[in-house]
Parts: C-alpha cells; structure tokens; sequence
C-alpha cells in the first residue's frame, strides 16, 4: 500500500470502533504521534529502510500518544509508540505488548508558563489555568510525581484539557497560564516569545518511549516483526550519522503542515530526542514503578504480567 493516509485529530474521534486485523502478513498499520516523539517513527517511514525489509504500511498519525494506544486497543493499528504510563494502561485495556524501546525523550517534555507571569517554580502555579493533554504520559507524570513534590494536589490548579498542537496558540490568546508540552511546541512558544521554562522531565523521568504491539499481530506476524525491528536498528544509524537527511524530511514535515518556525528553532527541538532502539535488560525496574503510581493512582487495578507484557525475544533476534 504505497498512499499514506494521515489521520489527523478530527479523525481520532472514531477511536472506538473496531477493525478487522491487517489483510496481508506485511501491511503494517502503523500508529505515531505528530509531536517530535513520533517524529523518529514518520522518519523511519520514509527513510526507504522498511522497503528493504520488504515490510509496507499504512499510516495512522494523531496528535498524542495516548491516542495511538487507544486506537491499538481498539485493534485499529498494530503498531505505535508511547511512553511507560500510556503503555501500561494499554496493556490492561489490551494486552498490548512492548517489543522495542525507540527513544527516550525526557528532555523533549517541558512545564512552561506565559512569559509576562514570571513564574520560576511549580509551587508558584497553584491557582492557574494549566493546558494539559489528559490521559497522556506527560500529564500522568506531571499529577502523580512532579506536582506532589513540589506541595501540589490535584485541585490546587485549574486543569484545562487540549491537544499539546493547541496549546501555544491558547498562550497566546492568554487563555492558559501554563502548559505541559513536548517538542516543537515547546521551542515554538519559546521562540515566539510567549513562553518561559519552568522545568523538563529529564531529571524526574528520561521518559522512555516503546514501540507496543497488539498481541495478535505478534502472534500471526512474528517474522514481519522482527523484520521490523532489524529496519529499526538501520534506522538509527541515520540518527546518529545522517543528521541534516533526518532534521531536513522531519522538518519537513511540520512546515507542510504550516507550522512557522526558523531551521535553528527546530534544530534545538530535535536535539532533544535521543533515538536508540534497544531492549533495556533493566527496563522491568522502571515500568514496575511506573505501574505502582498507576495502581496507586487508580488509573490500573493491576500491576502487569511483565513475562506477557515485555517481550524482548523480537529485538533479540534482529540484533543477531
């Protein structure tokens, strides 16, 4: 299938409804985010590394990953990536499976408030209006780790629920105070003066990202999976050694979608991304923690069954 739909967030209205599985072997419906954490994965679509692998896709791209899973749980695409909170809660709605992490993208997340404000702390946000993409990983962390540190319970802030592509243009008609966002949002708002830093993620969580599967695709696919997983690990040369080829095509990206900032605007947004596909051997640590703040939290009632829910075996053999 070589035309590449693009289903944007009007689209992602229908996330509840079913489709039938992939009709061939190495069709792959392909989930991503449009913020820069999907960007690695609209790269590797294009980057010709798939064809080799003799592996063809459709393409379904939403503003977070958050939706990417819903739309897995929902068995409309079979593959997508999202940070750990997100995938857990896959996990227990889907049985969704983790086969590889893509990147780790901490530095991309950041709390930002309207410039003129002058706010320089968290504890300085109780009262204010914050943006906040809810359901998504970013904003778990920020209500379950960040904001209890830091002396805030939920309630002590005004939550105003919007898609992370929303919300520099709600700073700039003054409608939030405070936003919790990723990149390029991030450096757009920051170049547009509208923005300044409170924090990132990087120190509190690096925010690995996984590359989940339904387990079905798994079990009918377990060859295009691999296959998969081994165009990855060509991919992320290109990251490390063809740096201009990736910044030009995702930059490309977002000026096609009319989005207006400077190369040096992007380049800092980018840089941000750390893009390694591996299979951390201590991943089970972390996502046991972040499962633990879940079940805590109410969000999942059980920890996962890590033996079902992180299968290494796939990468394993692509790196063979």
């Amino acid at each position: 299938m070589k035309r590449r739909d693009f289903i944007t967030a009007a689209g992602a209205a229908a996330l509840l409804g079913r489709l039938p599985a992939a009709a061939a072997a190495d069709t792959i419906r392909q989930g991503y985010q449009t913020n820069m954490w999907g960007m690695a994965t609209y790269y590797f679509l294009r980057s010709g590394a798939p064809e080799k692998q003799g592996l063809k896709f459709e393409e379904f791209a939403v503003p977070s990953g958050n939706l990417t899973m819903q739309q897995m749980v929902g068995r409309q695409v079979d593959l997508g990536t999202y940070a750990g909170p997100s995938f857990i809660i896959g996990n227990a709605r889907g049985g969704l499976v983790a086969i590889a992490q893509i990147e780790e993208v901490g530095k991309t997340v950041r709390v930002m408030a309207r410039k003129e404000l002058g706010i320089k702390r968290i504890e300085d946000l109780r009262g204010k209006k914050i943006a906040d993409q809810v359901g998504s990983s970013i904003s778990s962390v920020f209500v379950d780790t960040i904001a209890p540190k830091h002396g805030l319970k939920k309630g002590d802030w005004q939550e105003v629920r919007m898609n992370v592509n929303d919300m520099v243009a709600a700073m700039a008609a003054k409608t939030v105070d405070a936003m919790i966002n990723v990149e390029p949002y991030n450096a757009i708002a920051e170049a547009e003066g509208l923005a300044t830093t409170i924090m990132d993620y990087w120190d509190v969580d690096r925010m690995p990202v996984f590359m989940a599967a339904t387990p079905e695709f798994l079990q009918e696919n377990p060859d295009a999976a691999v296959r998969y997983l081994k165009a990855w690990l060509a991919v992320a040369d290109d990251f490390k050694n063809n740096k201009k080829k990736v910044s030009d095509t995702i930059f490309g990206f977002y000026k096609s979608k009319g989005y207006k900032m400077s190369p040096e605007t992007f380049e800092k947004a980018i840089d941000t991304v750390i893009v390694n596909p591996v299979f951390p051997g201590d991943l089970k640590a972390y996502m046991q923690e972040q499962a633990e703040i879940l079940k805590r939290t109410g969000k999942i009632k059980e920890i996962p069954d890590w033996s079902k829910a992180l299968r290494p075996e796939f990468m394993q053999k692509a790196q063979a």
